[in-house]
Order: structure tokens, then C-alpha cells, then sequence
């Protein structure tokens, strides 16, 4: 009679989408039970070297009403006569397990393990079968927690009228919206049937096959690291740059994106004279709402693109660069643990200024590098305060530490100066080949840090390079007093501007400049103001950079005045000019602030303002934060609720 009963409840609750055989096993038999770390990768439960994924089909349905995607993730194993298989998984409503092939699936228990002490890593879900199955099913749902999953109202696009989500995996989001091996040192194809609602359209990180009735279909034939599987849906429309590659963006937004980048193709054809072929076929661009947390994301064929890049002059595309730039490095080789992540991120900020280079000239370049040094430096500064200096490595030691929290600038500045000193070392031309080789040995591969260094003894440094001593600036910290100095005349410039600022002179007014009448033909004495368009984006960043925090406020009253800083539009001049503003406590320009921080999610804006208000005015700066919180992505909520508290 009681196993009876138990039959019954068991088909009752699955009924109602929940499983009895699910989590409860682990705590009735910690003995057969125990999870731990693999030794592979310290952010990752996943047995890989016994039994991996090489092919995942997706089976999707985006609820709105609820904010939910229901899914079925079939996962193709390579198994090495294995019979324990674990998966990584966060905040999802594990429902049912099977085995075999679609319709002639065989329903099994599994495991899902105990919550890591932090709770950065998720649960590990663990299924235990013949290794003759290579097809494993897993039935789930996300919840209100799925953390790489925003979800917009439709206030929060650009259209006002319909929904919008998009998903950011990167580094160890992935398994909260998809029950996977999420370690970057497994690669994998995948495929996608993603039912959305009719007036919406579905885009991923793949190819699409076919939209028909609400339904798209995808394929991803490249192998790819989970923390790439990119989806997004929303009202958009697309606009073709040329065969190649385009533009999805809102309506509102399709016409200017399109524009701004509109030298894309131009990129493209730098980075493959550079480092080879484009492999991945495609590379389009999604505007994204401005709640993105990141000014990019490399997903491969289709790169999220956060809409403070679009300026209306094109100052700002050097992102588009980046995120392309991985194309090659991260997307095509891929750092084996996030210890390794400036491999991709190092490689990638040179290849990112060798295309800008290429497109805008070595000037252009050299300030990008110098913009992003000073960066650098201030990080440096912020780590040793808060008695981290051992972050300012490039190989990292994560375990039992968010890798979010160590996405700094060590990782992709520092890892750029490695290879900006290595090219004045060895020659341009001896590191371009290294690299092409280096993307050719390594295409569709994941590498650790030391077999890049092994493969860089091997393939560049010659025996009169010894003393370049890559283990320093690899597992040393600080910069290495070897660093290569780069200087920029237009930056001096911008310095004895601010100068002659601060020594009362308005040098928004040029008196005594001659210019000819285009009636008369006669030159004349007359008094010109300089325009903000007449230097770039980064010459403003290098003089707001140059006057001194207790600059007087009456001349950020003269240079608002003039210069418009505090309404411009462009997210890089406003952030700095916020930065001073807050610094001496100018509050005229504190309603702007708040508007800023109401509209923008990007993390690079936000965080150094947040920092800056808690400094002088923190409940003011709590007050914005609790106002605004929703309209910022988790990624971008936990790192602000972390400097708030």
C-alpha cells in the first residue's frame, strides 16, 4: 500500500513539472554523493577530461508573462567509459532527466548537489548512467535568480512598446539560464528552436536556418566555450553593411547604428591581412538596450553592442574593433581557465589597436593606448589599496573568488603593453607572424597560460631575448619597469590646454584669429570659440584628465558653458567630467548625474561614479542606486551593491 501511494505522488507531483527523485538523493546519501572542484578549472563542477559535450541542441521557449525560458537542453557526450557525468547549474528547476534519442528517451534519476559555501559556483548536477548513452536530456526552467537573463519592460528599449531580453554568459553565467559543462576548456557545436512571441525577433551567437509562426531555428557549426552561447529577443529590424556583415538594432537606433559603423567591413579586411581569414562566416552587430552591462560581448557572428558606442562620429568604434578582434583571440583560441582570461583579453586589446591603426592612423592609436595606461596605473593604485596587489598579475589565482570580480584592467591593459613591449622587442613583423601561427595552431582550441608561455619560448623569443623575462610580467606584480613608454604630441597639447585653463586663461575663445570673408575676399580680426568637434573624443577625456580635483568651480561653470561636458551625449567625455564634477562637489551638474545613472548600465560609467558619490554623498548615492537597481543587468547590480556596502 505505501509503495503505492509513493507511485502515485511521484506521477502526481510530475504533473506539476517537479521530480521527486531531484535533489533530495544528495542529502539522503552524502556517501555517494560528494562534489567537489574539478581540478581542470576551480569555477567549474564538470568532469571533462572523462566525459565532455561535443554537440548541444537546444530546445527554447521565451515566456514573457512570466519571465521564464523553458528548456531542453540534448547534449551529445564524448564519453571515455565513464558512468558519472557532472553538469554545471545555477538558480534552474532541474524537471526530468532522460536518455537516448528524442521520442525514445528513457527517464533517469539525478543529483543535484549541495549549494557551494558562496554560492558563486551553482550546484553541480550530477547523473549517473551506462556510458553506452551519449544522449543526455535535461528538462528545466529558469527562474527570477537565472542571473545571465535580463529582462526589459518595454520603458527600458528605445521603442517603448515592446519587451526585450537578452542573456550574458560571460565568465560563469551560462549555467544559469542553460544546464551545461560551462568551463571554458570545453568546446562544443550547438544548434537552437527558440519559440518567442510573433511580433518579436530572435537572434543568437549562430546561424540562422529558418523564422516560421514565432519560431527560429539556429546552428552554431564552429566549436564553441559555453560562455558564448548568446540569445536575444526583442522588436528589431536589420540593415545589411554588405554580404558579410550588418546590423540588427531597434528601429529607432537601426539608421545611426548603421552608420557609426559602417566602416565594420574596413575592420574586417585590417584584422585578416593581419592574422588571417575570418573563420566564423558572419559578423553582425546587435545594438543592445542601454541596460547592457558592457560596452561588448564577442558572441560569435553576432557581437552585443551597447548603443553609448554610438556617438555620431565615430570616436567611439574602437569597441567594434575589440569585440572583432576576438574573433581570433577568445572566440578562436580561448583561454583555458578564467586564471588565463588575459589571453583573451590582452591579445585581443592589441590586435583591437593594430586595427585602429590601420583604419584611423598611428596617432589615433597611441591615444587609445594612453587613454587605457592611465586606467591601468589607477587600478594598479586601487588594488594595493584594498590589499589586493596579487590581482595585479596577469595569471590569475580565482579559486573560491567570482572571476567577475577580477575583470579589471590588469587583464586586458596590462596584457596589451605584454605584447606592445614584446613587438619593440622582437619587431612587428616577427610578432604578426607569431601570432598568425599562434591562431593557426590553435584555431577551435583552449590554452592555459603556461603552454602559451612554452609555445611563445618556442616560436618568438630567440636566445638574445632572454632577458625579456616573461615570467615577470606574467606572474610577477605591478607593471614591469620595462614597459613600453608611448607618448602622444596631441595629448600635450590637451595638457598645455588645461594649463593655460587653470591659469585663468578662457581658452574657449580664440582672439586675433584672421579669416577671410567669402563675400569680400578681405581678412578680418575676429574673436572664434572652439567647438567640441574640433578635437576628438579622446583629446577631451586627456584634458578633463588634466585639471586638478580642486579646480576652482567657476571654471567648470566656464567650461560647461562653452563645451556642453555635462548633456554631450558621449558617454566617455560625460563620465569624466561627472567624475570632477562630483569631486568638487558641483552641483549644478548633480540632476545631469542622476539622469546619467538612471538611463545607463554599462559598468565601466557606472561604477567609477558610484565610487566617486559614496566618497562625498553616499546616501545620496543609495538613493539613486535603490531608485535605478532594476534597470541595471546582475552583472552590473552586484558589482555596484558591492561598492555601496
Amino acid at each position: 500500500m505505501k509503495k503505492s501511494f509513493e507511485f502515485f505522488l511521484k506521477i502526481s507531483l510530475f504533473s506539476f513539472g517537479i521530480i521527486l527523485n531531484s535533489c533530495n538523493d544528495s542529502t539522503k546519501d552524502k556517501e555517494n554523493n560528494k562534489f567537489n572542484i574539478h581540478p581542470i578549472d576551480c569555477h567549474s563542477y564538470s568532469n571533462i577530461d572523462h566525459v565532455r559535450t561535443i554537440h548541444l541542441d537546444l530546445e527554447l521557449d521565451v515566456d514573457f508573462k512570466n519571465k521564464i525560458i523553458y528548456g531542453v537542453a540534448r547534449h551529445t557526450m564524448k564519453n571515455k567509459g565513464f558512468d558519472t557525468i557532472i553538469f554545471d547549474t545555477k538558480h534552474l528547476s532541474i524537471q526530468k532527466v532522460t536518455v537516448g534519442q528524442k521520442k525514445e528517451e528513457k527517464e533517469i534519476k539525478f543529483h543535484l548537489g549541495p549549494w557551494d559555501k558562496d554560492s558563486i559556483l551553482g550546484q553541480p548536477l550530477r547523473i549517473v548512467t551506462s556510458p553506452a548513452y551519449s544522449k543526455i536530456n535535461i528538462y528545466y526552467k529558469t527562474t527570477k535568480k537565472s542571473a545571465a537573463l535580463d529582462w526589459l519592460e518595454p520603458n527600458q528599449t528605445e521603442g517603448k512598446i515592446h519587451p526585450f531580453l537578452y542573456t550574458q554568459g560571460e565568465p560563469i553565467l551560462t549555467r544559469t539560464w542553460i544546464p551545461l559543462q560551462d568551463t571554458p576548456g570545453n568546446r562544443f557545436t550547438y544548434t537552437a528552436e527558440v519559440s518567442v512571441p510573433d511580433n518579436l525577433i530572435a537572434v543568437m551567437s549562430a546561424k540562422k536556418i529558418s523564422n516560421k509562426n514565432g519560431k527560429f531555428k539556429f546552428r552554431m557549426n564552429k566549436e564553441i566555450p559555453s560562455y558564448l552561447i548568446a540569445l536575444a529577443v526583442g522588436d528589431l529590424k536589420y540593415k545589411k553593411i554588405n554580404e558579410m556583415c550588418g546590423v540588427y538594432a531597434e528601429k529607432e537606433l537601426i539608421k545611426t547604428s548603421t552608420k557609426e559603423f559602417e566602416d565594420l567591413p574596413k575592420m574586417i579586411d585590417a584584422a585578416e591581412v593581419l592574422y588571417g581569414k575570418y573563420k566564423w562566416e558572419q559578423y553582425d552587430i546587435l545594438v543592445l538596450p542601454y541596460a547592457f552591462p558592457f560596452g561588448g560581448m564577442e558572441n560569435p557572428m553576432l557581437a552585443f553592442i551597447n548603443p553609448t558606442v554610438i556617438t555620431g562620429d565615430k570616436s567611439l568604434v574602437s569597441v567594434i574593433a575589440h569585440e572583432l578582434a576576438h574573433s581570433w583571440s577568445g572566440n578562436l583560441v580561448t583561454n583555458r581557465t578564467w586564471n588565463d582570461f588575459w589571453l583573451n583579453e590582452g591579445v585581443t586589446v592589441y590586435i583591437e589597436h593594430r586595427i585602429m591603426e590601420e583604419i584611423r592612423g598611428k596617432g589615433y592609436s597611441d591615444m587609445l593606448s594612453l587613454i587605457e595606461f592611465s586606467e591601468l596605473k589607477n587600478e594598479v593604485i586601487e588594488l594595493k589599496k584594498a590589499n589586493r596587489i596579487y590581482d595585479t598579475r596577469l595569471k590569475l589565482d580565482l579559486k573560491g573568488r567570482d572571476p567577475d570580480d577580477c575583470i579589471t584592467q590588469i587583464a586586458y591593459v596590462k596584457g596589451a603593453y605584454f605584447f606592445k613591449t614584446l613587438e619593440k622587442l622582437v619587431g612587428r613583423k616577427s610578432l604578426d607572424e607569431f601570432l598568425l601561427n599562434y591562431f593557426k595552431d590553435y584555431s577551435f582550441k583552449s590554452i592555459s597560460t603556461e603552454k602559451f608561455i612554452l609555445y611563445l619560448k618556442k616560436n618568438l623569443l630567440l636566445p638574445k631575448h632572454l632577458d625579456f623575462n616573461v615570467e615577470e610580467w606574467i606572474y610577477k606584480e605591478n607593471i614591469p619597469l620595462n614597459c613600453i613608454q608611448i607618448n602622444s604630441t596631441k595629448f600635450k597639447k590637451m595638457k598645455r590646454l588645461a594649463k593655460q585653463f587653470i591659469s585663468g586663461r578662457n581658452i574657449f575663445r580664440k582672439k586675433g584669429v584672421f579669416e577671410k570673408s567669402k563675400k569680400t575676399g578681405q581678412s578680418k580680426l575676429v574673436t572664434k570659440q572652439i567647438k567640441r568637434t574640433d578635437f576628438s573624443t579622446q583629446e577631451w577625456m586627456e584634458f578633463i584628465r588634466s585639471l586638478p580635483n580642486d579646480i576652482d568651480v567657476s571654471k567648470l561653470s566656464l567650461a560647461d558653458k562653452y563645451m556642453n561636458f555635462s548633456t554631450c551625449g558621449n558617454a566617455e567625455i560625460m563620465m569624466e567630467w561627472y567624475l570632477l564634477c562630483i569631486k568638487r562637489n558641483y552641483k549644478e551638474v548633480f540632476p545631469q548625474i542622476e539622469k546619467f545613472l538612471k538611463k545607463i548600465g554599462r559598468r565601466k560609467y557606472l561604477s567609477p561614479i558610484y565610487k566617486e558619490l559614496i566618497k562625498s554623498n553616499k546616501e545620496w548615492a543609495k538613493q539613486i542606486f535603490n531608485t535605478n537597481k532594476e534597470n541595471y543587468h546582475s552583472i552590473s547590480r552586484s558589482s555596484i551593491q558591492k561598492i555601496l556596502n
